[in-house]
């Protein structure tokens, strides 16, 4: 069900030609990023409802709308954009990450689906049925190995999509230290893989849940520092360094993991004025890009939303 592997290839050298056309206002004046001055704050078409953000390689972000299941695409050095993938009546964009073949694994929300999208033509080629659940909520996603795999923030399961190549839906639910919260609650949310490729690291309900691919047995991490990470969505993973957006408190705490990422410490916080909030996070170079989705404002067509830049 999804592109032949020598996508890749192709893709890489046509996104290295890809220009994007200004529709956006003129974007803020930021901090320096090698040679050229980036915008730290960037603008979104008003109404977007944003919730997702991903980054390649290359510095060009692509977030996900909830309004209409859209996908934008900003250039990080000018801060202007433009309408990617259109999105339709009833859909949703949540959760979603870029593979380095140029497509786009994107959470379908309360569809129960997972979209595959060409970041080259905004093409939509592959649309997966996760869940025949009548109430699902397909929120974050992760690239590891050979699969996409997606957390249900309702339901105690993660779904693995075949990356780059077609095959079956592998579900795993989670056992073991597991505690599905209430529907409605914040659940299971982001994930990253494990440092030593073993397993994900998923947050669910103000934990962290390191869970085994081979079994999906579910193991809370021992937080040293903080009792929680109350309102955690985005999760991003550099080496042993964990961030974890807590979206309505405004901020990104910053955990150490062990080397069996069964223990986390916390090592700073990091906040903006700039933050109304935020959900999920990406990096590119030096810096951590956010989204804010601003859950505590009006959401309506004519709300404005913008991303965010900090210094990792």
């Amino acid at each position: 069900m999804t592109p032949d592997p020598s996508r890749r290839t192709v893709l890489g050298s046509a996104l290295a030609a890809l220009t994007l056309a200004a529709t956006t206002a003129p974007a803020q004046a930021g901090s320096r990023s090698g040679t050229a001055t980036w915008p730290t704050v960037f603008p979104l078409p008003d109404g977007w409802l944003p919730e997702g953000i991903t980054i390649g390689s290359r510095p060009y972000a692509y977030l996900g709308s909830r309004a209409n299941g859209g996908i934008y695409r900003t250039d990080l050095r000018t801060g202007e954009g433009k309408v990617l993938h259109e999105g339709g009546t009833g859909l949703a964009s949540i959760g979603l990450k870029l593979d380095d073949d140029g497509l786009l694994y994107v959470c379908g929300g309360a569809g129960g689906t997972a979209k595959i999208i060409d970041s080259r033509s905004g093409k939509l080629l592959t649309t997966y049925r996760l869940t025949r659940e009548t109430a699902p909520f397909i929120n974050d996603v992760v690239l590891h190995r050979d699969r996409a795999w997606f957390t249900d923030s309702r339901d105690d399961v993660l779904h693995g999509v075949p990356r780059g190549r077609t095959g079956e839906v592998r579900s795993l639910r989670l056992t073991g230290e597991w505690v599905q919260a209430p529907a409605g609650t914040n659940s299971a949310n982001g994930l990253v893989a494990t440092p030593d490729g073993r397993g994900l690291i998923v947050v669910n309900a103000g934990q962290l849940y390191n869970v085994s691919l081979e079994t999906g047995h579910a193991t809370r991490i021992t937080l040293a520092g903080a009792t929680d990470v109350t309102n955690g969505d985005g999760l991003v993973r550099i080496g042993r360094t964990l961030y974890v957006v807590q979206n309505r408190l405004n901020k990104v705490t910053v955990w150490d993991l062990d080397r069996t990422a069964t223990t986390a410490t916390l090592t700073r916080t990091i906040t903006s004025p700039h933050f109304d909030v935020p959900t999920t996070a990406a990096r590119y170079g030096s810096r951590l890009y956010l989204v804010n989705a601003r859950f505590t404002s009006p959401q309506t067509p004519e709300t404005t939303f913008t991303g965010v830049a900090v210094p990792l």
